[in-house]
């Protein structure tokens, strides 16, 4: 564990709440905060630091506002400190002169993330829910916000600590062994070993591979809308938010760079990138747009390849080909034919055939398109698993393509009260601890020496206790904390 000392010897101050609205919220923390309070603020009956308990008191700073501040005596306080929290009007200079006058009286300004770091340090929560912290107030989407709640009350480090009672009965069993290595005393039970190696290395694979979707949860899903130049990708991101987000002409090359803009769809976020259209470019400016497309396409985890039905097959071969060419097998693809309305629009005169039921015109209407392949046929044609037929511009079969967006993700419904791994740093320390114990199973099955193997098994523990601050850097602490913003 770190020494925390350095980040609790002060008294701190910093806006809790954002600009805008009727009324602010100003937080204080530290040894000082009810001195700092008497010096600033003139209250109607009594003072800060004669208060008992946990009060609210009227007040006025001369000159400035009349305020409301909340008092809360350590250890019942967020931070665990005397804090206090100053109600004021949300008026910007209202705000920064109370900051002012604070500062002035001797407090300073907090850092981002310091309350939640201070709560942290005086055991009021483990790092897990420190974290936890910071993605409630980030929550878009109700499943993401039940996952915050979860983690915040404890839920998440409840089962971590679970684990890593397991693995200290392991390391017990092994200093039994230990303890009797000269008479050569080997475990007093290794099916009981065994048993408890195996349970715990499922169960932290289980917290480890449900990273991919506690992550798109937390941090939505990126999706990258890709095709030839004019196949209706902007069409298609308009058409997908409701709102016209991307500008849309027949004019190609019209989106030269990538647009992104994020849609809640059946609890989780996803995040849609624009991008330009993929073709040789004509200019220096189409020319970094088509490369940033190229280097959206390898940060997604599902792309929409849009397909333009008025284009021959030929074309749209290559269009596809250039497409999956750069997808990894990781990645999903969702292909879909646009513009399919435009045959209903054809005059019957030069199109009699005009409902749709993809007769055989290869021959007689070779310029309509693909129309005379049905989706499966031009599934097969491509040689992809699938293709929707869709119609940016009235709509058709949107609704099919956001049933398959979501069904790429898989079923969430009960992952709220579940058990999952939302934070990139937790899936990393359970990958490292998995693998330290999946070497101690090896070094069971090979007849290694307890020492050895007990090496491995006290890794794999501290790293399960750096997920929630038992064994924790100020490094890391630094670079957890300074993603928070300033007053949380």
């Amino acid at each position: 564990m770190c020494d925390m000392d350095a980040f609790v010897s002060d008294t701190i101050c910093a806006p809790a709440s954002g600009m805008g609205g009727a009324v602010a919220l100003i937080r204080v923390s530290g040894p000082d905060t009810f001195a700092l309070l008497d010096r600033v603020v003139h209250f109607r009956r009594g003072d800060a630091a004669s208060a008992k308990g946990n009060r609210i008191k009227f007040g006025e700073i001369d000159g400035v506002d009349e305020v409301l501040v909340s008092i809360f005596r350590a250890p019942h306080s967020y931070t665990g400190e005397d804090s206090a929290e100053i109600g004021c009007h949300a008026s910007p200079y209202i705000v920064s002169r109370i900051l002012q006058l604070l500062c002035e009286a001797g407090a300073r300004l907090a850092a981002p993330g310091e309350f939640t770091l201070r709560a942290f340090a005086g055991g009021k929560m483990d790092l897990a829910q420190a974290e936890a912290v910071a993605d409630l107030i980030a929550a878009d989407t109700q499943t993401a916000h039940r996952i915050a709640v979860n983690q915040l009350r404890g839920q998440y480090s409840q089962r971590l600590r679970s684990l890593k009672e397991s693995l200290l009965e392991i390391a017990s069993l092994m200093e039994l062994e230990l303890d009797f290595s000269e008479e050569e005393v080997e475990f007093a039970d290794r099916g009981k070993l065994r048993s408890l190696l195996n349970a715990t290395c499922a169960e932290i694979a289980r917290l480890a591979d449900s990273f991919k979707l506690g992550n798109a949860i937390k941090s939505g899903v990126p999706v990258v809308i890709a095709g030839a130049v004019n196949a209706g990708k902007s069409t298609l991101l308009n058409a997908l938010l409701g709102e016209e987000r991307a500008i849309v002409s027949d004019i190609p090359g019209t989106t030269r760079d990538t647009v992104e803009e994020t849609l809640a769809l059946g609890g989780i976020r996803f995040r849609f990138i624009d991008t330009a259209g993929l073709r040789e470019a004509s200019d220096a400016i189409e020319k970094i747009g088509i490369e940033r497309s190229y280097a959206s396409l390898g940060k997604a985890d599902v792309v929409i390849g849009v397909l333009d039905a008025l284009s021959p097959l030929e074309v749209v071969r290559k269009s596809c080909e250039e497409i999956g060419a750069r997808l990894t097998p990781e990645q999903t693809v969702l292909w879909v034919r646009n513009k399919v309305d435009a045959y209903d629009m054809i005059p019957p005169e030069e199109f009699p055939r005009f409902d749709r039921t993809y007769g055989i015109f290869e021959l007689k209407y070779p310029a309509f398109g693909t129309y005379y392949l049905d989706p499966a046929a031009l599934a097969a044609e491509l040689g992809v698993p699938a293709v929707l037929d869709i119609s940016a511009r009235t709509g058709e079969g949107l609704d099919a393509l956001k049933e398959r967006l979501t069904g790429c993700v898989g079923d969430i419904s009960g992952v709220g009260d579940a058990t999952l791994v939302t934070n990139l740093r937790h899936y990393e320390a359970l990958r490292s601890a998995l693998e330290d114990l999946r070497r101690v199973s090896a070094g069971l099955d090979s007849g290694l020496s307890g020492d050895l193997l007990a090496q491995d098994l006290r890794s794999a523990i501290r790293f399960l206790e750096t997920i929630f601050g038992e064994v924790t850097s100020d490094d890391i602490l630094k670079r957890i904390f300074e993603r928070f913003c300033v007053g949380k």
